[in-house]
């Protein structure tokens, strides 16, 4: 619903602040703003492309994801994970699982992700992801970084 769009932002913001701290400037990170980001998951919400899911704790959000048809010429599946995000402070609760479950549940699909994500690598492959030999330097905030390509 568009009324998700200022939680999903600031999600979205907080959620980058604590997973690429180790990628992007604490400048950058610092100056994401919310208000933009809101307007552009209002036109996210509002087209008919992509999927938006959402995870509540008493009433407020505290993580997202997005799925498609996929963004890719060369996409390995017709399914694409575009995005799952859940703060730091619901690591471990079964957030994530749940946004996935709900997003794509088992079916093939691929994502694409930060080559030095760790953790978000570690609960891919749980989920049955693996690297598919796809690499890319896409731009986040600005900022060249390294992004993989799973698939299952």
């Amino acid at each position: 619903m568009e009324s998700d769009a200022d939680g999903i932002a600031h999600v979205h913001i907080q959620a980058w602040r604590e997973a690429y701290a180790h990628l992007l400037e604490e400048e950058t990170l610092a100056g994401l703003q919310e208000k933009p980001r809101a307007d552009r998951w209002r036109d996210i919400i509002g087209d008919d492309a992509t999927h938006v899911w959402v995870a509540v704790d008493e009433e407020v959000i505290v993580g997202w994801a997005t799925a498609s048809a996929g963004r890719d010429n060369d996409a390995p599946h017709p399914l694409e994970l575009e995005g799952i995000y859940v703060l730091a402070s619901h690591y471990g609760s079964g957030t994530g699982q749940s946004l996935l479950n709900a997003s794509i549940d088992q079916r093939h699909a691929y994502l694409w992700m930060a080559a030095d994500n760790p953790r978000a690598h570690a609960f891919y492959r749980r989920n049955g992801f693996t690297h598919d030999g796809a690499t890319e330097t896409k731009s986040l905030a600005g900022h060249p970084v390294e992004v993989i390509r799973l698939s299952r």
